[in-house]
């Protein structure tokens, strides 16, 4: 199975107020293991600016953008990076939205018609599956990698690609993390070993607590019990 883990970053917050998309980050995963395949790039919002409290977001400043191709010229690329595939998304809602946007306005540059993301793949909300799995919890994904003892400590700001990345570590944890029942190291490969390694090294020891002498006596009573009650000696102990 062939997904993709999404992500933007846009101007604002609503496309209605004529905000664009600046930035798509993509990874590829192929049967829950991350290929290093990714599309990235920068768009330049044509005459939008960026408003200052997405600025303060993201960081990504209109100078910087100035010289960035347009929606129309990466569309090709990016429908064939994910066409077919299933797209998980944070807040799918916001990102679709926003991808949706950018194709309708660049149907009526061309005048023709164009397959909208949401037809063209399969989405699978992550937010949607987080408040389910975590009722009335923080899900935010810096609340996630807490949660799931996944380092995101190289995300200053927010940005595309490294969000992308970080929720695809989010997602595999939060939907069963190993791909293999295996305990042969070599039965994990490529970006997928690096993916439990990471999660191994961030995840905190685990504190065993021995028992005390009066814990250990009550366990050899509750054991001469249940022998006694099952008539067998010898198997509970």
């Amino acid at each position: 199975m062939r997904q993709i883990v999404l992500d933007t970053e846009t101007t604002g917050l609503e496309p209605a107020h004529g905000h664009r998309i600046i930035e798509i980050g993509c990874v590829e995963m192929v049967d829950r293991q991350l290929t290093g395949n990714t599309f990235h790039k920068y768009i330049n919002p044509e005459t939008k600016k960026v408003d200052q409290g997405a600025l303060e977001v993201h960081g990504i400043t209109d100078d910087f953008l100035s010289d960035k191709p347009y929606f129309a010229d990466v569309y090709d690329e990016f429908l064939e990076f994910v066409k077919g595939c299933e797209l998980i998304i944070h807040n799918a809602p916001f990102d679709v939205g926003f991808l949706n946007n950018e194709i309708k306005l660049l149907e009526k540059k061309l005048a023709q018609p164009l397959q909208m993301v949401d037809v063209s793949c399969q989405i699978l909300d992550s937010l949607k599956l987080a408040r389910e799995n975590h009722p009335g919890q923080k899900n935010n994904l810096d609340a996630l990698c807490r949660r799931y003892f996944i380092d995101n400590s190289n995300r200053q700001l927010h940005g595309a690609l490294l969000d992308s990345e970080i929720l695809a570590d989010v997602y595999l944890a939060m939907t069963g993390g190993q791909t293999s029942l295996s305990l042969d190291d070599s039965a994990d490969s490529g970006a997928n070993s690096e993916t439990i390694r990471r999660l191994s090294s961030t995840r905190a020891a685990l504190k065993v607590q021995a028992p005390n002498n009066e814990e250990l006596d009550a366990h050899t009573e509750y054991v001469a019990m249940l022998e006694k009650k099952s008539g067998q000696s010898g198997v509970w102990s």
